[in-house]
């Protein structure tokens, strides 16, 4: 069990001071201290953190959408999904007016900037390009309060629930997940009967290619909006290279994995719809013959309250 002490940094960054927690008595009315389980055991904190950072730039955009106090978060790689200071698009400007800064460049873990910030709560992935987990021992020997999230197997709305409950959100959590609910409601509404089948494509993300499983994030949000998400054919499971939310297979078989009638392309852009339409070798697909392939727009890489909100409006706009 990990229990939140009071961070001393070796006298390193003594001249920072920060506000002070929250009042142990007020703690103690809101039901604190409180311990939650998590992907590496158990946390205890004794109030409500006022102070979250963030190794994981995944994880970001959900404790934002719970109004959590974000002071600072790890950025990735400035690029086409980013601002340029490598905060993800969808939630950038969000991040601005609330003064989140970057507690550290390129994924690139950096213990001092994590003590430097003095979190009473710091987030940390599991998995995946932004995780610190093998940073863990480390971060607890400074009495760091590190609470564990798997974002690889779960929705948005599973992991912001649990954000909560370290955090104390639970409310806020919960009015977040209704707001989204409502308008994936609304906007299924308004589509109305333009569903059908569907697959979801990574079409040359890396050179890689690739094919939504019907239980991923995506295919669930499609299949609110009314479409039947189609995955890989069965008898095309031995062609698979690798899987996760996605199974990914050669180019050479990718039409034949393609059974929707409708295609929507996995951080598709425009761009990526004309060179998937002009490909020959998916020339024949009906999705193809039809003009039914659209994008899912650059932020659609993993899908968050912010990049899941702005996939929900990219196919209504292509298709009310």
């Amino acid at each position: 069990m990990n229990t939140r002490k009071p961070l001393v940094a070796a006298g390193l960054f003594c001249a920072v001071s920060f506000p002070p927690f929250p009042h142990a008595a007020l703690a103690q009315e809101a039901g604190w201290p409180r311990t939650v389980t998590h992907e590496a055991g158990e946390l205890t904190l004794v109030a409500p953190p006022a102070r979250i950072v963030s190794t994981s730039p995944s994880l970001t955009g959900i404790l934002l959408a719970i109004d959590a106090p974000v002071v600072a978060s790890a950025a990735t790689t400035p690029g086409k999904m980013t601002d340029d200071r490598g905060f993800f698009s969808q939630w950038a400007s969000v991040a601005g007016e609330r003064g989140v800064e970057v507690l550290y460049g390129n994924l690139d873990f950096d213990i001092e900037a994590v003590i430097g910030w003095q979190p009473d709560l710091l987030i940390v992935s599991a998995s995946g390009a932004d995780s610190a987990r093998q940073h863990l021992a480390e971060l607890q020997a400074q009495d760091i309060p590190a609470f564990v999230v798997n974002y690889s197997n779960q929705s948005w709305q599973d992991m912001a629930v649990k954000l909560a409950a370290i955090s104390g959100l639970e409310e806020q959590a919960a009015a977040a997940i209704a707001r989204f609910d409502a308008h994936v409601a609304e906007v299924a509404a308004s589509l109305g009967t333009a569903g059908g089948s569907a697959s979801i494509v990574g079409y040359n993300i890396g050179a890689s290619y690739s094919i939504g499983r019907p239980e991923s994030p995506h295919a669930r949000l499609l299949a609110s909006l009314g479409f039947d998400i189609r995955g890989l054919p069965q008898d095309m499971v031995g062609e698979v290279t690798r899987r996760s939310d996605f199974d990914f297979i050669s180019r050479e078989n990718l039409s034949a994995a393609i059974t929707g009638e409708t295609v929507f392309l996995l951080r598709g852009t425009d761009a990526d719809v004309e060179a998937f339409l002009a490909d020959p070798v998916l020339a024949n697909l009906p999705a193809v013959r039809n003009g039914r392939v659209f994008p899912l727009g650059p932020s659609s890489h993993r899908i968050d309250y912010y990049s899941g909100w702005e996939m929900v409006d990219m196919v209504y706009r292509n298709l009310r």
